[in-house]
């Protein structure tokens, strides 16, 4: 045997030795888990009695003890752009891949029907009758008055994409989309029309309308802007100011109401509140400067939390928790 033969097989000795048998304990342990690290939140809805969190490659996570644990069901090759409540507690959900889920009110029993057009859905509602509104690409508006069976379109014949719509009650609607387009309706969503265009093509993230005339729409940058008169016109929102005179303003994502306030969340791990005529940050315990894909409320659906103010949010690497901003 020569003396190269006895150093390499020393070697294959001494890594065989280093190296072991794999340690499959923390492979399993990521495995067994609800909520995985490669998560990407970018839906958030609660109803009272669950919270729903969609993602973006497949899976749906639910709360039913206010964020404590969280279950996963894996609906296939799948991305939740939105969820959204109905009267009956139903939820109802937007996939990028042409389709509208369904489950019931526990978050259970989630079923899909195609969707042609919109091409590409964007944003979904639920009204208080209980038809589904799909909005999206090629500024096209989509309503459903029996889960799905069968649709109409309207089409507003623009070369634009809506990114939000809301029907605030039982007639007036709104939806606003790319080159700050915004059109309304006044009869249930029978017929739509253009209003003034928002100035400087405005791009909204998120809307949110309290009744037909008073509504906020936020974009890039964090611009908020404010209308009283249904959409006709509109004036930006200011910010407080941070610890360094600066204003504390950054991109909201989603928009909704929270303990009777307009309240958004965003970029930088941002939850910000509309109160005073400003728009303020809302200090959370263990904040995390990441986007918030989503937000919701559970204060305002119904949660009774011993005087807490209970706000569910989510976001990228498996991010999906409950806060507490009843001290701020």
């Amino acid at each position: 045997m020569t003396t190269r033969t006895l150093v390499v097989g020393a070697v294959c000795l001494f890594l065989a030795a280093c190296s072991g048998a794999p340690d499959m304990a923390a492979v399993q342990a990521e495995k067994s888990r609800s909520v995985k690290r490669y998560d990407i939140i970018q839906s958030v809805a609660a109803n009272g009695e669950v919270i729903l969190a969609g993602t973006q490659d497949g899976a749906v996570l639910s709360s039913a003890d206010q964020g404590k644990t969280w279950l996963r069901n894996d609906l296939g090759p799948v991305s939740l752009l939105g969820l959204t409540v109905c009267p009956d507690k139903t939820f109802v959900g937007i996939d990028f891949y042409h389709k509208v889920w369904t489950s019931d009110a526990k978050g259970n029993g989630w079923k899909a029907v195609p969707l042609d057009k919109p091409r590409t859905p964007l944003t979904v509602s639920c009204d208080t009758r209980g038809r589904w509104w799909v909005a999206g690409s090629g500024a096209k508006i989509a309503v459903s008055a029996d889960k799905g069976a069968n649709w109409t379109v309207s089409d507003l014949k623009e070369d634009a994409q809506f990114t939000t719509l809301q029907m605030v009650d039982d007639k007036h609607g709104i939806a606003m989309g790319e080159f700050g387009m915004v059109v309304t309706t006044q009869d249930s969503g029978t017929t739509w029309q253009k209003t003034a265009t928002i100035p400087n093509e405005f791009y909204p993230y998120a809307a949110l309308f309290i009744n037909a005339s008073e509504g906020w729409a936020s974009g890039i940058a964090g611009q908020v802007l404010h209308t009283r008169d249904g959409g006709k016109t509109w004036n930006k929102d200011v910010w407080a100011k941070d610890g360094n005179g600066k204003d504390a303003a950054a991109a909201l994502y989603q928009l909704f109401l929270h303990d009777g306030k307009p309240t958004g969340v965003g970029a930088g791990g941002l939850v910000a509140r509309y109160e005073g005529g400003q728009w303020r940050p809302v200090a959370y315990p263990d904040a995390v400067p990441v986007f918030l894909g989503g937000g919701a409320s559970l204060t305002e659906a119904g949660v009774k939390a011993n005087g807490a103010k209970l706000l569910a949010m989510g976001g990228p690497g498996g991010l999906v928790r409950v806060v507490d901003t009843h001290k701020n």
